[in-house]
């Protein structure tokens, strides 16, 4: 074995020199691209002559400014792929490949020894592979294949073969370190390594350590939709965005990062996955979370409540009287039901309903929502509603015309006119000038025609008035959403079914909740959905492919949003429905009701049932706490049982908690998370927990995730892992209701390598049997 690592090492050696004399070479190239796009920038126009003296003379001109134009161009974008390449390998300048597979193609005899990196290297006659890129097709064969039989697809179909060996090497900063032959090992050597490592402030690539079955979400590549349904811990994020690197490489031609759109669960997690790609040499995707994109439509008309504030409010408001009136609103708000509801709704109003906004102007209307809807019932009622909405624009156009007209002559027109400062005097004036065609320096020669400077002024005046009409303000969008809800029984004409039990009371508070110019979060969508059915959808056909992580946070209501706003998208989500901590997942639904999206055809559900972020105990006692745990199988990684321990009161346990962080703190743990059931709870326990050094309070406004000892509330822990985890009170009178199991079980699936769960008094039901069957050993202070 030394003389073949002495060999691998010779190869390694190679490679890096390779490597470095590529490096070198770019470096050269950027530096002189960079100082002609300088250049050129900076000498544009005298690299040019300007002369529109003929049309000879004007088409040269245009010519000269196209070529250095084109010049510029070409210089941005060498440079451009120069500087990605280098950085690239200077990746590889650290770790230049993790993998080898030795492959004999069928009809051949001889084998070919395949090494496997971030990114491919040829040799400095460019003619020999010495590393193929992790996503080329030849590389799947690694990822999928044990020593036998194996094919790999190639654009021209399946290629044949037999795989002899498989390696699995760990290269730092030039030097094997190891190597393994994953055909006479037993489990995964480097990804136990990897698992055993503390975690960083950001998630990094898997490449080395994907498995077969991420491999397969990986490189999936048929149909519309891909659903992939896993485990805690199971890699579903980090699958999700080395896919994203595997189609921006095999549609490298057609597609780029911007077409590729993230919904993150929050502006943390979008700062802890934003490392991924550029490691793998390729531009981030663009990031967003649903509710940005809900606060960049609704924010100038509603203060418009976040998803957070409402599970807040479901968390700790149970005893309000509304409380029961608010979920059951929330469940059937989110519902397709609603959606197929507000469809029927946008219908009736071809006939009857459409609400409109009076026009003012100074103070007065001058058109009436009562005329405004006269015209609209009563005109272009053979068009198509949007078509109708849009004849209606144009004869609010011509009204607000003719009343230009009429305001002319009024006395305040006068009055402004002598009102004007000299600044807008001279400004009207040199504007006036300019339109009846006078040059710059005859400005001066121009007399200003008081009736030019009347219709200038009122012109002006009206010019907002138009501006909303063009971007139909005259509708009343609320007041057409809040007709919804202003007569209990009327939804009974577009909605299917029963409506739900408390629905005079969810009517109630959401016509209250609108006249604030508030908007619930489940108000939010359909709102937004009504407001689209109305004008026509503002369609986002750029948009190639969008990924939805924690899918389970995700009502069936948003779905049908979202696949009518990106209809030119292919769709991958991935959840977990034991994680399904928000208010309308209660409602029997799992992700087999996306199907109907796009239809049986179009889609397929992957499950991963391996969950690796945890070790072994942690696993054991957490697929304990949710039904079809069974299912979840850990990994093979060693570690202690998680530990309850029983405390009297609030001091013992900020006690307790104290001295358990510098425990962890002392075996070399960089990230500690105290995770509480709500933000209500987290506020309470940062500041009793003051004592600890450098512990910081996370909020669902924070932009990064930061490492060290962190308080949180559980549902902005979810997607993001820590090496140890204390849960600050796990007791009965905490986690007492059955509701509350998800948000539980999240919190403790965080946990990499330690896990603590606290109790004042009485533990939590979901650890009875946990506690029984040796899964977690219990402490009594």
């Amino acid at each position: 074995m030394n003389s073949e690592l002495q060999q691998e090492q010779k190869r390694v050696d190679g490679v890096m020199e390779t490597i470095t004399e590529e490096i070198s070479r770019l470096e050269e190239e950027t530096t002189k691209r960079k100082n002609e796009v300088v250049h050129i920038r900076k000498h544009f126009w005298d690299e040019v002559k300007v002369n529109t003296d003929t049309f000879d003379d004007y088409l040269e001109t245009i010519i000269g400014l196209r070529q250095e134009a084109q010049a510029l161009s070409v210089n941005q974008s060498t440079h451009r792929h120069a500087s990605k390449r280098l950085s690239t390998l200077r990746r590889m300048n650290e770790v230049p490949y993790f993998g080898r597979i030795d492959f004999i193609e069928a009809g051949d005899s001889t084998e070919e020894q395949i090494y496997i990196g971030i990114s491919s290297l040829s040799d400095t006659s460019g003619e020999n592979f010495l590393i193929y890129d992790w996503r080329a097709p030849i590389s799947s064969v690694y990822y999928d294949y044990q020593p036998g039989e194996a094919q790999y697809i190639t654009p021209e179909g399946p290629i044949e073969g037999v795989l002899e060996k498989k390696w699995q090497y760990l290269i730092r900063d030039g030097i094997l370190q190891s190597m393994f032959d994953t055909s006479l090992t037993i489990g995964d050597e480097i990804l136990q390594q990897v698992l055993g490592k503390g975690t960083d402030k950001q998630m990094h690539n898997i490449v080395a350590t994907i498995q077969q079955e991420q491999n397969r979400i990986i490189r999936h590549d048929k149909g519309r939709l891909l659903i992939v349904h896993g485990a805690a811990g199971s890699g579903k994020t980090s699958a999700a965005l080395q896919r994203i690197a595997y189609l921006l490489y095999k549609y490298r031609e057609h597609l780029n990062a911007d077409q590729i759109i993230l919904f993150s669960p929050n502006s943390m997690f979008s700062s802890y996955v934003s490392n991924v790609l550029p490691e793998l040499g390729e531009e981030n995707m663009q990031q967003v979370t649903f509710q940005q994109y809900l606060v960049h439509r609704l924010s100038k008309e509603f203060e418009v409540e976040n998803p957070y504030d409402q599970l807040e409010y479901v968390l700790t408001a149970t005893n309000t009287p509304s409380y029961r009136a608010r979920l059951e609103g929330i469940r059937f708000k989110a519902s397709t039901r609603f959606f197929e509801a507000i469809q029927s709704y946008r219908q009736s109003l071809e006939l009857s309903g459409l609400l409109f906004k009076d026009i003012n102007f100074r103070g007065k209307p001058i058109i009436t929502s009562e005329q405004i809807a006269n015209r609209f019932y009563s005109h272009d009622t053979a068009l198509r509603f949007h078509s109708r909405l849009e004849k209606l624009k144009d004869w609010l156009i011509m009204k607000l015309k003719e009343i230009q007209r009429d305001e002319r002559e009024k006395p305040w027109v006068q009055e402004e006119i002598e009102l004007l400062s000299n600044e807008d005097y001279h400004k009207a004036h040199r504007f006036l000038a300019e339109k009846r065609g006078f040059e710059r320096e005859a400005i001066a020669d121009y007399e200003i025609e008081p009736e030019a400077l009347a219709r200038l002024i009122v012109s002006q005046k009206l010019k907002p008035l138009r501006k909303r009409v063009r971007a139909f303000h005259f509708v009343n969008f609320r007041g057409v959403y809040t007709q919804l809800f202003a007569d209990p029984l009327q939804i009974k004409h577009w909605l299917k079914g029963e409506t739900p039990a408390e629905w005079t009371t969810i009517c109630q508070t959401t016509v209250e909740t609108l006249d604030e110019a508030k908007l619930f979060y489940e108000d939010a969508t359909p709102f937004l959905l009504l407001k689209e059915l109305i004008l026509g959808f503002q369609t986002n056909r750029s948009i190639k492919h969008i990924v939805v992580d924690e899918a389970q946070d995700y009502s069936p209501f948003q779905f049908e949003f979202l696949r009518r706003l990106f209809p030119a998208a292919r769709m991958t989500v991935l959840g977990d429905f034991n994680q399904a901590i928000f208010a309308h997942a209660s409602e029997k639904v799992n992700f087999n009701t996306l199907t109907d999206l796009y239809g049986p055809d179009e889609t397929e559900l992957i499950n991963i049932a391996r969950s690796y972020r945890s070790t072994k105990p942690i696993i054991e006692f957490t697929r304990r706490l949710v039904l079809n745990g069974e299912r979840i199988i850990p990994f093979e990684r060693p570690g202690e049982r998680p530990a309850l321990i029983q405390v009297t009161d609030h001091v013992e346990l900020h006690s307790c908690i104290a001295s358990k962080v510098t425990e962890l703190r002392s075996q070399g743990f960089n990230s500690i998370a105290i995770i509480c059931k709500s933000a209500e709870e987290s506020i309470k326990a940062y500041e009793s927990l003051s004592s600890i050094e450098e512990t910081k309070l996370l909020k669902s406004s924070s932009i990064e995730y930061e490492q060290g000892v962190v308080v949180i509330p559980s549902y902005l822990a979810k997607g993001i892992e820590f090496d140890a985890v204390i849960i600050y009170d796990a007791s009965e009178h905490v986690y007492g209701d059955e509701s509350l199991r998800r948000i539980f079980y999240t919190a403790c699936t965080r946990a990499m390598h330690d896990l603590q769960l606290y109790s004042v008094g009485e533990p939590s039901p979901f650890l009875r049997k946990s506690v029984q069957d040796g899964f977690i050993f219990k402490i009594n202070k």
